[in-house]
């Protein structure tokens, strides 16, 4: 008997969430595709979070060495082609832009861009193909608002911003979140002058205010970054010598020129796919899902950044496999969020988990919190680095619901918040789990037990 459709699932985009959903149906030995119409393993194996770790780890590395006295009359040299060349094999050695991780899990994969034509029809090119369900995991793209000019000069995006082949002397970054910051120590702990300017009041404006405060200062001080807040970009432009940024500050417009010029402006879905010739509802921060990631066509489930809300790899991959194994268990288990991480890797990293104060105080929650500095801390006196501190935040019966950490390897400290959050522990058990006294993870003991007793 003829099949009445091409494939049982047709997954829309390669990147961690429709990755994870595809090898996730495998097990139910479904008849599966998956569109890609740029790189296999979308953004974070060949854009972000992969070679962005090779670059950061470079630069991090490169600035330490020179912050030793031992080493201030050395004269060391590096290759911009060399690091880059580091971020592509990366990039090669964790299946980056390849096809075969799908193919040898015998997964159909199709090249180009999707437009639905129906609900269960989609062209991909001049070919059309159907499938009984499909899976929306398209994720965003870079949200670039209205600068006037941006048509006519040469900027760079995260995407293209550390693949440079060479260091430019000034470089104006529009953007002060997570990435931008990013951008800016790279640059700065290479030795390009840099200046960062961000809307909002202060540089990475969903932390809390001690985040952007010393983050801040160690930038200006130690990096010699131009911080710039409540600074809107308004006009790009661009001649043979340089690049001109003019932004609006406390009402007055100012001009500087650079060598090159970063947009960090955040991201928005990619939702141009012909949602509307299936019954797909969706806004501009995202397509409409119920808590199973189905949409408004039964048919039809979406995943990851397309669906708005967090931007994050560990979420979307975290909704494909959800999702995945609801329909292979048939089984409907809501999307449990508490105990992701959110990070910034700069240095110091910057790490948040559950809920911080910013959060608490938009909600008008009820909390308890303890701070502890690093520079109380014996590792902080070993190492030499008084930057940074971790604070918690509990309910008012203890149980552990946020955490902040500012810190080196504060990603991996976060992980012991994560857990703790995930399984509703208190300050009082936090404070009694045994750690190293010379590592900065100490600090999460002594933050702890002061929590335990308020």
């Amino acid at each position: 008997m003829a099949k009445k459709y091409d494939f049982d699932y047709i997954v829309i985009g390669s990147g961690p969430a429709g990755s994870a959903a595809a090898f996730g149906l495998v097990k139910a030995k479904k008849r599966i595709a998956i569109i890609e119409g740029h790189h296999y393993g979308g953004t974070n194996l060949n854009t972000y979070d992969v070679p962005y770790s090779v670059a950061l780890d470079f630069s991090h590395t490169y600035s330490k060495i020179l912050s030793y006295p031992e080493f201030k009359h050395q004269d060391f040299t590096f290759s911009f082609p060399t690091t880059v060349a580091k971020q592509l094999k990366a990039t090669i050695n964790t299946h980056g832009n390849s096809e075969a991780p799908f193919k040898e899990s015998s997964i159909v994969c199709l090249n180009g861009y999707a437009n639905f034509l129906d609900k269960h029809t989609i062209a991909v090119g001049t070919q059309k193909f159907t499938a009984e369900h499909f899976i929306i995991a398209t994720g965003s793209h870079l949200k670039i608002g209205d600068i006037v000019g941006t048509e006519s000069v040469n900027y760079l995006t995260p995407a293209t911003a550390i693949k440079l082949r060479r260091l430019p002397q000034a470089v104006f970054i529009v953007g002060g979140g997570s990435t931008g910051c990013e951008i800016a120590s790279y640059y700065a702990e290479l030795g390009a002058k840099v200046i960062i300017a961000e809307s909002s009041s202060r540089l990475l404006p969903r932390e809390d205010k001690e985040v952007s405060s010393l983050l801040t200062d160690y930038f200006t001080k130690h990096l010699g970054i131009m911080v710039l807040p409540n600074s809107k970009v308004v006009t790009l432009a661009q001649d043979d010598f340089s690049k001109c940024v003019i932004f609006r500050n406390a009402r007055t417009e100012k001009m500087v020129r650079v060598d090159c010029v970063v947009l960090a402006t955040g991201s928005e879905p990619n939702l141009n796919h012909g949602l509307e010739n299936a019954g797909v509802k969706y806004k501009p921060t995202g397509i409409t899902v119920n808590r199973y990631f189905e949409t408004s066509t039964k048919n039809i489930y979406a995943i990851g950044d397309c669906i708005g809300g967090e931007s994050s790899t560990d979420r979307s991959d975290y909704e494909g496999s959800l999702l995945a194994a609801n329909i292979v268990n048939k089984t409907r288990n809501p999307a449990n969020y508490s105990g992701f991480i959110r990070s910034t890797n700069t240095f110091p990293e910057v790490a948040t988990v559950g809920l911080n104060e910013t959060d608490l105080t938009k909600l008008k929650r009820k909390y308890k919190k303890a701070l502890i500095r690093l520079d109380t801390t014996t590792a902080s006196k070993i190492f030499d680095f008084n930057y940074g501190f971790i604070k918690i935040i509990s309910d008012m019966s203890g149980h552990i619901i946020g955490a902040t950490i500012v810190a080196p390897h504060a990603s991996i400290m976060a992980a012991e918040f994560a857990l703790a959050i995930r399984h509703n522990l208190t300050a009082v058990q936090l404070a009694s789990t045994p750690r190293i006294v010379n590592d900065y993870g100490y600090a999460i003991k002594l933050a702890a037990k002061k929590l335990a007793k308020k």
